[in-house]
């Protein structure tokens, strides 16, 4: 095996460059810097011709593709080994089999070198050593010198370009939210100075960056920043600040004589809700609306209504509490997010800010300011009890009802004064009416009267909720796919019924919102989960822990660990040892929304490595299948020596594999004549028409023992089918010819004998003479 180069220095995060023994190559032309790049992110890995020319053009490359691969390789070689006679093999890229591979070590290349420093920071963050997290975080952050594969063509470079990107901004924010943890400002304010103006829509940087000034003390910096955000918003997408960010600006005023932000609606939910009132939660809503009822007369409660993302949570809260209060109540609400967490009584300030209105209550929600803005610097132990005293006032004077959607999102110092005042409920007219996502740690300590779980909508509710929002209506089988593909999943049925494109629902890549919802229902897990979950997509239906173990070399207890809240959140179902999304879009958007450049990559590797660990041969090539990944010599070795176990395992998975094998002409001819002869047995077992096939492998092979067997499966075919004259033919042609073994002749006689009386002209031996028909040694059947 050809040793690791060890003086090579290769560079992608920037313009693709390359130094050998400190010494800059001369890569020349973006396609030649192309191929580096796509071999160097398969260090010491084999790379085939055919992945070269889909990383560079994709699923339709020009005519020239292969010559083009040939010079690009070749001038290659002669760049990283200037000093190699030209008619030597090369040892830096090597080639053999229609594969190529460049012999450099991952720490050689900085996207790996990016990698593993933030694997290493990942691990200090788990020991809890923030100073040694920031240095390799740092480091990581070094490496980069601009946009990654800059200037790279293809869908390859295309797909890994935004892979990286999302991988910088997350360490990069990582990195800013440390610096302020460790009471840096200035260095934090800095660096999300350049995120802002890097990321100008960005809410989440912009919280970080008006809690860093607010912290170093420049407060109308930090207005600015909201300020500046918010006209943004406004001209380029006539929207404002969320509710958090606002609510964050209003913290920053505390201490002022006025707070200048407009009291929100007592009617309203901070969040636009979506306009088509909820099916099947009528009685969700019976429940709710008789709280509110029994809350205007003096009967508090606490209700916590639960349901895994897209089950309509907001929608049924705004439906039941949205209008039609009882007079005399006042009802606030409140969102928890990613910003949110971030401010003590975020979520609270909220409620009992848009459930307070007029100068009487001007007080009390200044009062509530002033306690959050005390705790900036980590609430103190009375912080809980003076926010709760001031919900007690205000809940004394009129009926109080405070909604908070997403809780388990919420502050740690809100959830802990929510515990309080369910204690009040029963003293109180209070009602308190939380979201929350099942399976929650946050909300352990969080107790309520009432935990409604929100279950699937049924196939009539689906099919009803489908009608009410689809522009035209779906056929049946096109209905059913979709109602399969949502799982009863309010959000889902509605992208999926608005957005179709076709019978099929949509074809191809998915379309851009129905990407964004699963984004969306994605966003709050981790980088790693996420990843993960695209490992699970790509393998399929009910594929193993093992599996996903095996292609990701995660460790069993890691994944796990990491895949825990997806299974807590409900995206995953809750068997133990397959993983399963609980909605089937999830997953088709995860595989059909990456590139195919990089989703053939993905298969080729998954096969391979199911194959190393000894995983079910139906596995493998479902991985094989699903790319469509091309064959090549070693994926064609593999398959002709499990052929038999994956006939015998999933015969209808071994007959579309072998399917495809018919169009691989790049095999050799004996793998390929082996192959499509198990195809027509297959198909033959399956009492499928075989004649194509068998008839192939019949003219080509000079094996008498398997031309006879493919004769035979081609008579069959013909009889099976009614075509009987055609099924005698081919047996007259084998008898004729006497060259197979004496028992295939055998039983052509019998199926002669058999055909007789279907075929036309004369009984005995229509169109042949007896001696031509039987031989010499047969004696004819009258």
């Amino acid at each position: 095996m050809t040793a690791e180069h060890e003086g090579l220095d290769l560079r992608l995060l920037g313009p693709v460059r390359a130094w050998r023994d400190g010494t800059e190559l001369p890569l020349g032309s973006a396609r030649r810097a192309a191929v580096l790049a796509v071999l160097a992110l398969h260090a010491g890995h084999a790379v085939s011709r055919q992945q070269l020319i889909t990383a560079m053009w994709g699923e339709e490359p020009p005519a020239s593709a292969i010559g083009n691969v040939y010079t690009y390789v070749s001038t290659l070689r002669q760049v990283l080994e200037p000093g190699r006679d030209r008619w030597a093999a090369g040892q830096l890229l090597t080639s053999g089999g229609g594969t190529y591979c460049l012999h450099v070590r991952k720490q050689d290349v900085d996207v790996f070198r990016f990698e593993a420093l933030r694997e290493e920071s990942r691990r200090h963050r788990t020991a809890g050593d923030r100073s040694a997290e920031l240095a390799a975080l740092e480091a990581a952050m070094r490496l980069w010198q601009g946009e990654a594969l800059s200037g790279v063509p293809g869908p390859y470079a295309a797909a890994q370009r935004l892979r990286l990107t999302e991988l910088r901004l997350a360490s990069a924010e990582r990195h800013a939210a440390l610096l302020l943890d460790l009471g840096r400002h200035e260095e934090a304010i800095a660096a999300l100075r350049l995120l802002v103006q890097a990321y100008p829509f960005q809410e989440a940087l912009h919280g970080m960056l008006m809690t860093a000034l607010h912290a170093g003390g420049r407060r109308a910096e930090a207005l600015e920043v909201h300020d500046h955000l918010s006209q943004v918003l406004l001209e380029e997408t006539g929207t404002e600040p969320s509710a958090a960010l606002r609510a964050m600006r209003l913290r920053i005023l505390t201490g002022t004589n006025e707070l200048s932000a407009p009291a929100r609606s007592s009617a309203a939910p901070a969040t636009p809700t979506e306009p088509l009132a909820p099916i099947g939660r009528d009685a969700e809503i019976r429940l709710l609306r008789r709280a509110c009822a029994d809350v205007a007369t003096g009967r508090g409660r606490s209700i916590r209504i639960e349901g895994t993302p897209g089950m309509g949570k907001t929608t049924l809260l705004g439906a039941a509490l949205r209008s039609d209060l009882p007079a005399g109540c006042r009802a606030g609400w409140g969102i928890g997010d990613e910003l949110a967490q971030r401010m003590p009584l975020g979520v609270l300030l909220e409620c009992v800010e848009s459930a307070m209105s007029g100068d009487a209550t001007r007080d009390l929600v200044r009062q509530l300011f002033t306690v959050a803005a005390d705790a900036l610097d980590g609430p103190g132990p009375q912080t809980v009890d003076r926010a709760v005293a001031l919900v007690r006032q205000a809940a004394s004077e009129t009926p109080l009802i405070l909604v908070a959607d997403d809780l388990q999102r919420a502050d740690a110092t809100t959830l802990r004064v929510w515990a309080a005042l369910h204690e009040l409920t029963r003293q109180l007219p209070l009602l308190l009416v939380a979201s929350a996502r099942p399976g929650n740690g946050e909300l352990a300590g969080v107790p309520a009267d009432e935990i409604i779980t929100l279950a699937p909508l049924t196939a009539a509710e689906a099919t009803a909720l489908i009608r009410a929002v689809a522009p035209e209506p779906f056929d049946p089988r096109a209905l059913s796919r979709l109602l399969s593909d949502a799982g009863g999943n309010p959000y889902y049925l509605r992208h999926l019924a608005a957005t179709r494109r076709d019978e099929a629902g949509y074809r191809g890549a998915p379309p851009a919102e129905l990407v964004a919802a699963v984004d969306a229902h994605l966003a709050t897990f981790s980088e790693e989960t996420r990843h993960l979950l695209r490992a699970v997509a790509f393998l399929g239906d009910h594929c193993t822990v093992a599996e996903v173990a095996a292609v990701t070399d995660h460790p069993v207890p890691e994944l796990q660990r990491v895949l825990r809240p997806a299974r807590a959140a409900g995206v995953l179902t809750d068997e133990e040892e397959t993983l399963v999304f609980r909605h089937r879009i999830v997953a088709r958007v995860l595989h059909e929304s990456t590139p195919a450049a990089l989703r053939i990559m993905l298969h080729r590797s998954f096969a391979e490595k199911i194959a190393q660990v000894g995983g079910a041969p139906e596995r493998v090539v479902g991985q094989l299948l699903a790319g469509p990944v091309p064959l090549d010599s070693t994926a064609s070795r593999w398959l002709a020596q499990h052929i038999e176990q994956l006939s015998a395992r999933a015969p209808q998975v071994a007959i579309s594999m072998l399917k495809r094998v018919r169009t691989e002409y790049a095999l050799d001819e004996e793998t390929r004549l082996g192959l499509t002869a198990w195809l027509a047995r297959l198909l033959d077992r399956q009492r499928e028409n075989a004649v194509a096939e068998a008839g192939w492998v019949a003219a080509r092979t000079t094996d008498v023992r398997l031309e006879a067997e493919m004769q035979w499966i081609m008579a069959c075919s013909h009889d099976r089918q009614g075509e009987h004259v055609a099924a005698a033919d081919v047996a007259r042609a084998v008898l004729s010819a006497r060259r197979l073994p004496e028992p295939w002749l055998h039983r052509f006689r019998s199926l002669i004998t058999r055909l007789r009386p279907h075929l036309p002209g004369e009984p005995t031996a229509p169109h042949l003479s007896r001696t031509a028909l039987l031989g010499d040694r047969v004696s004819v059947i009258r």
